[in-house]
């Protein structure tokens, strides 16, 4: 795959991952972020199954089952911090918050896959992150500061977050990318399954699900999509380089979160955002 390739692959995770945080606050609203991610799984599942059939036998392999087992836990942490974090903050500022994946994704490409960074582009992740410091702060009273709800969930899942990036790199440049997101989603989904079966009835995890069914399928292809675009753009790419230009994705979910949602956030906030946006991007430039 050509590295021009590459980078159509990486825009079109940006985009999809934008408009799919959106669905995904959406959808954790209404039926919670448990069944959210089931739907998200069960859909992903048997959507991509047919295309991967014939590489089902690399699972044989210990340590492709290994990765992807670890990879499918790992998801499933990832997403329940991030998916609560949809649920109770505002998208606007909860997507720009989750940017801090970047430099963890970059790190762990850096000490594991010996990818390396400029001093430029240390300096750009510098203000990336001093942008998620103004969007993630609601307000400055004598110099204590107010957090927005949601944040600090936002903040844990951006750990996990750069893991799952980093292990779904690896996994597709040794597997293939769509084993390397469906063999993890399989296991997200059954830890999901049971966790919903132990929680409530089989029957109430449907009847919940059907007043928002075309909600929930939208949110399901749509972060498919991501996830496939993300997977083949990182398979003959540099990780870092992938997810730093993937990272601009908040802009599209801002967007939504104050046209849609009619959300508000503060000058600084706008400041913030519009900082880490544009590091993203600068960044993205300059590898």
């Amino acid at each position: 795959m050509s590295f021009e390739l590459g980078i159509l692959f990486a825009f079109g995770a940006m985009l999809f991952w934008g408009l799919g945080d959106f669905l995904i606050q959406r959808t954790t609203r209404k039926i919670g972020w448990l069944e959210a991610l089931t739907w998200i799984g069960i859909i992903g599942s048997i959507g991509l199954l047919p295309f991967v059939w014939k590489d089902i036998h690399l699972l044989l392999d210990w340590r492709n089952l290994i990765l992807v087992v670890g990879l499918g836990i790992l998801s499933f942490i990832a997403a329940k911090f991030a998916f609560e974090a949809f649920k109770e903050g505002k998208i606007s500022v909860v997507d720009v918050v989750l940017e801090i994946e970047l430099p963890v994704t970059i790190a762990l490409s850096f000490f594991f896959l010996k990818e390396s960074l400029t001093m430029i582009q240390m300096i750009i992740i510098l203000f990336i992150l001093c942008g998620m410091i103004l969007i993630a702060t609601k307000s400055f009273n004598h110099l204590k500061a107010k957090v927005e709800k949601g944040v600090l969930l936002a903040l844990c899942a951006t750990i996990f977050m750069g893991g799952v990036n980093f292990l779904t790199g690896v996994s597709s440049k040794t597997i293939t990318p769509l084993m390397a997101i469906l063999g993890p989603w399989v296991i997200t989904t059954i830890i999901c399954v049971v966790f919903v079966v132990a929680r409530e009835k089989p029957s109430k995890f449907f009847n919940d699900a059907k007043d928002i069914k075309s909600l929930i399928i939208c949110m399901g292809i749509v972060d498919v999509l991501a996830w496939i675009f993300y997977a083949f753009a990182v398979q003959k790419n540099e990780i870092s380089i992938i997810t730093a230009i993937t990272e601009s994705y908040s802009a599209i979910a801002i967007v939504l979160g104050v046209w849609l949602n009619k959300e508000r956030i503060m000058k600084h906030q706008w400041f913030g955002a519009a900082l880490a946006i544009v590091g993203s991007v600068l960044l993205a430039i300059s590898v």
